[in-house]
């Protein structure tokens, strides 16, 4: 998956923005104002962060090796870092996007979810 496609991708999701908040390189997603994911601008093949659940985390690392790390400067319970460019199929990589969109969201206040059509 290429830089454009997760872009695109993420954008496509209801409520979510993008921001540069740390820098000029750090492109972050959120959804309502939350994070689920980021990449650098300059180093996209160096990984996008996805939130994930703690225990899938682990799993994902474990099924993955060489291209599913820990978050990196991310919590390492709840992030992961996956490498776009390792040959991953785009359609697993969507899953995960997708998979930490809704984690974030569910975590959102009940107005916050009616904004995004979330119950």
């Amino acid at each position: 998956m290429n830089i454009e496609d997760f872009r695109e991708y993420c954008l496509a999701k209801k409520g979510v923005t993008e921001e540069l908040p740390f820098d000029q390189d750090t492109l972050v997603f959120k959804v309502c104002g939350k994070m689920f994911a980021l990449c650098s601008l300059s180093a996209y093949e160096q990984g996008i962060a996805l939130k994930c659940d703690p225990e899938k985390a682990v799993e994902l690392r474990e099924a993955y090796p060489e291209k599913v790390k820990p978050g990196y400067h991310m919590s390492k319970v709840h992030w992961n870092t996956v490498l776009p460019e390792a040959g991953l199929a785009d359609s697993l990589i969507r899953n995960w996007i997708d998979d930490s969109y809704h984690l974030v969201a569910s975590k959102l206040t009940k107005a916050q979810k009616a904004t995004i059509d979330l119950p």
